[in-house]
């Protein structure tokens, strides 16, 4: 066993003559290299905490030219980021995700397009390994960003292809929003429900985007009338809701593309004496605990596993930083794909 003086800090000499193994091949085990035997492996990380060996992270970053660090870039205005449950599900995810990998999350928000500018100096100032993306929208240059700059990265969420960029060369995870949307709206269908009415989140994200098609695919020759374009928030959908009661008073179900729209919408049809789900039926999409399970009633949802896709998110990014590694910068083996997760109704009270 090596002794040292007392307060003096192990070094890596010390973790090598304690198993018996080389400087470098110490190393290359502290700095997680597959290139040595597990045997040898085991030895050196019993050293390490018999000696309470703590790696220097400035010199780690020098050998490894890694940070230990993962950007989350959200472009959401951050008083709807911290009350939508959406986005503290998905970032439990990828916090469990990261801390398995002993990194660091560095939240970046986008609220104005001033933003873009310093989001991105700092992405390509050298200060993470890899960033996950939200909340993109139409054209939104945050793709062509990271790709230019050759940082690894995947989007939570399809991008959109717009002239600079088509969605093929990204890898993102998503749920798949298009079927479940189109499953939520054939239970109204086969309900009896005939002026079946839909509330939209924005329509330049590609969430929105896919469950109206998925709600057109089900009814092709649904009348414009009943569909208004709500923002994902509660507020957006008690607003749409009573548009669509305007519009369509004789409506008898909605499908709205969000829990928090749903429960807005709820809350405008008991304000106007409509009871759900005997006159009007509720679907919404996310399958959110607090939203979709406490309150009356509970709430009929599409669910989507958005935990479990932030911790595909990082995992896959942990793979794409690991590839850019091996491959010294090449793309060669680390080809971007999508992962689409899939969705399910949960049947409750509204529907």
């Amino acid at each position: 066993m090596t002794t040292r003086p007392q307060g003096q800090r192990p070094t890596l000499e010390d973790v090598a003559r304690q198993s018996g193994a080389s400087r470098s091949t110490v190393s290359r085990v502290i700095n997680g290299s597959p290139r040595v035997s597990p045997a040898v492996a085991e030895r050196v990380r019993r050293a390490v905490a018999e000696l309470g060996f703590v790696p220097n992270q400035a010199a780690r970053s020098l050998v490894t030219r890694r940070n230990d660090a993962i950007a989350v870039v959200v472009t959401e205005p951050q008083n709807r980021l911290f009350v939508d449950p959406f986005f503290d599900r998905h970032q439990r995810g990828i916090r469990r995700e990261l801390v398995e990998h002993g990194a660091q999350l560095v939240l970046l928000l986008i609220e104005e397009p001033d933003d873009y500018p310093r989001v991105g100096n700092f992405l390509s100032g050298g200060h993470v390994d890899g960033a996950l993306l939200f909340s993109l929208r139409v054209d939104d240059p945050l793709p062509e960003t990271v790709d230019r700059m050759g940082l690894p990265a995947v989007f939570g969420g399809r991008p959109l292809p717009g002239p600079e960029h088509h969605e093929h060369r990204y890898t993102y995870v998503d749920a798949d929003n298009r079927g479940g949307a189109a499953e939520a709206v054939r239970h109204l269908v086969a309900q009896g429900r005939t002026h079946i009415a839909t509330i939209t989140g924005p329509l330049d994200q590609a969430a929105a985007i896919d469950r109206l098609d998925g709600y057109r695919d089900v009814l092709p020759d649904g009348p414009p009338h009943l569909i208004a374009e709500g923002d994902f928030t509660l507020q957006g959908g008690a607003d749409a809701m009573r548009q669509l009661l305007e519009r369509g008073p004789g409506l008898d179900a909605v499908f709205a593309a969000s829990d928090l729209m749903a429960r807005g919408a709820l809350r405008t049809l008991r304000e106007h004496g409509r009871g759900v789900p005997d006159d009007v039926a509720v679907i919404g999409f996310d399958d959110l605990p607090p939203l979709a399970e406490t309150g009356e009633p509970l709430l009929t949802t599409v669910h989507q596993d958005i935990e479990g896709m932030g911790r595909l998110m990082a995992r896959l990014l942990f793979q794409r930083i690991r590839g850019a590694d091996e491959a010294s910068g090449s793309r060669t083996g680390n080809r971007p794909h999508p992962v689409i997760t899939p969705t399910h109704l949960v049947l409750r009270e509204t529907a």
